[in-house]
């Protein structure tokens, strides 16, 4: 065969061809350099990021007879005879298919005879992991203390699946995944040197399909070109490959901004149409989000993992997108996905997905809403009192206040405990104003203690630093006096001075009067009549029911 897949054409024949993995290269050498060479060695990382290329040619660089730069020279006679596998001091054996006692004692023969022509005899084993319990036990005595002209090195997918008697008798290395544009730079150099015309979109398309693999990353190359010659075009490499366009991810982060319902389907058909992966387009969806993210965040795309040209689309959301914006969509998101692999229909959980998506509104910090205010009030002549104001429900009643208070001081002079204006100026008639204010503040904090029960007191006078109050509600006198500190702690926040309350009795009037067994519309008996405020509360909002 003439043709060599460009995995095996490029396979790097020294420590400065392998990319990705300096942090090992760079100490294998120094360890040349100083003479510091280990007896056995542990190569673990994912598939095709170069652990066994690695272990040869520290091989080789061990063996070679003028070593450059302490890297393998590629010319003498044994730096040839390693590279047509011909050089007997160095055995490579998969344990996949040699994982029993039987092939490891062999092994274990074979190590008391010196190399025949090289300096170090080396043993290269692949996938060590899937050896046997029995032949990893066997192998301990000779890991220990192997003969000085003897060095294994190991290399495994599955580090958890070694011993840890095994490990703790090597160096261990651990090869990472090498990055996207790593791949880009290694793919890209190949093409030139194989006069292939192909864009940063296509490179991106297959280093992202490769996940950190460079020898996958080569075999989708090789794949590419088989199919589209020697000049690639990206959207048949997306077709070839069966992969979601970017730009579909794009559209639904322009509808989310534009409210743009109709896109939901336009992009579940589009998906549907082509056969993607709903669940694969999910993940694609959660990736675009945290690239954008990315860009909010840090102001910057040099770490967003895509094409050139989609970086520049992606600076376009920094002011578009809030924190608090991206963080609730990936959320979203991130719940959305789970719920998604377990539907039944894909497709409508999808479109469900993402029409809530898309009607999230903008979130808002209380900062930023005060600050809206005070600009509008700044540049309009309007007169807010709290009889015009907007309702508007925040997270913390006190930081409502407090902002309310700095922006409509002359309104709202409330909650200082040095306002000495009201505290000398505090009359029945003021807290009567304030009152229903008081009343809601209360009730935002301890509603299910106090909501009822303050909304059924009926104010009757000030006497002093008593108000005299009135209520139904027969179990009121109790609840205040248990809570009385809190009480009074609420009314210096409020009304600048402590206040408490003092019950008077109520006058019995006709429309007071139980009537039992009253009818209602239906036709059922109404047990509501003549309960307190407190009572109706919880029968009615919390669905109660009177034991009798």
């Amino acid at each position: 065969m003439s043709f060599i897949v460009t995995a095996r054409k490029w396979r790097p024949q020294k420590f400065g061809d392998v990319v990705g993995q300096e942090h090992i290269t760079l100490t294998l050498k120094n360890a040349i350099k100083n003479n510091r060479i280990a007896h056995a060695f542990i190569f673990t990382g994912p598939r095709g990021v170069g652990k066994t290329t690695t272990a040869r040619i520290l091989a080789k660089a061990l063996n070679c007879l003028n070593p450059i730069d302490f890297e393998p020279c590629g010319e003498c006679e044994i730096c040839k005879s390693i590279q047509t596998n011909q050089f007997l001091d160095i055995v490579e054996m998969d344990a996949a298919s040699n994982r029993g006692i039987d092939d490891i004692r062999t092994l274990r023969e074979s190590v008391k005879y010196p190399p025949t022509k090289g300096k170090y005899k080396v043993f290269i084993v692949d996938e060590v992991h899937m050896l046997t319990k029995e032949s990893f036990n066997a192998f301990l005595k000779t890991l220990e203390e192997p003969p000085s002209y003897t060095i294994f090195i190991f290399a495994t997918t599955d580090i958890h699946k070694v011993p840890q008697t095994i490990i703790s008798r090597c160096q261990r290395f651990d090869f990472r995944r090498i990055q996207l544009d790593t791949i880009k730079e290694q793919l890209n150099k190949i093409a030139v040197e194989e006069n292939i015309k192909i864009d940063d979109k296509t490179l991106t398309i297959i280093a992202k399909k490769a996940d950190g693999a460079l020898r996958d990353a080569e075999s989708f190359f090789d794949q590419v070109v088989s199919f589209c010659g020697m000049d690639v075009n990206s959207e048949i490499v997306s077709q070839m490959l069966n992969l979601i366009d970017d730009d579909v991810y794009f559209k639904l982060s322009d509808a989310i901004l534009d409210k743009n319902f109709s896109a939901v389907f336009e992009v579940t058909n589009i998906i549907y149409n082509h056969g993607w992966n709903f669940i694969d387009f999910m993940d694609g969806l959660i990736g675009h989000f945290r690239n954008i993210m990315i860009v909010v965040l840090s102001g910057s795309a040099d770490l967003v993992e895509s094409a050139e040209s989609y970086k520049s689309k992606y600076l376009e959301y920094r002011e578009k997108f809030s924190e608090g914006d991206i963080l609730r969509l990936l959320n979203f998101l991130n719940k959305s996905q789970q719920e998604i692999r377990f539907s039944q229909n894909h497709k409508l959980k999808i479109e469900i997905s993402l029409s809530q998506l898309i009607g999230l509104e903008k979130t808002s910090t209380i900062s930023e809403l005060l600050s809206t205010v005070t600009e509008l009030k700044k540049n309009s002549n309007l007169n807010f009192n709290s009889e015009n104001l907007p309702k508007i429900e925040f997270s913390s009643n006190q930081e409502t206040l407090k902002g309310l208070k700095s922006i409509f001081p002359e309104q709202n002079k409330l909650k200082d405990n040095n306002n000495s204006e009201m505290s000398s100026n505090l009359g029945f008639e003021s807290i009567t104003n304030r009152w229903q204010f008081f009343v809601d503040s209360v009730s935002a904090e301890k509603g299910l203690i106090f909501g009822p029960l303050l909304q059924g007191i009926e104010l009757v006078k000030l006497e002093g630093n008593k108000i005299n109050i009135r209520s139904k509600d027969t179990h009121a006198e109790k609840i205040i006096i248990d809570h009385e500190d809190y009480i009074q702690k609420k009314t210096l926040e409020f009304f600048g001075k402590r206040l408490s309350f003092k019950f008077i009795k109520s006058e019995i009037r006709s429309d007071d009067l139980i009537t039992p067994d009253v009818k209602n519309e239906g036709g059922r008996t109404n047990n509501n009549q003549g309960k307190s405020p407190t009572e109706e509360f919880i029968i009615s909002v919390l669905g109660g029911e009177e034991i009798s």
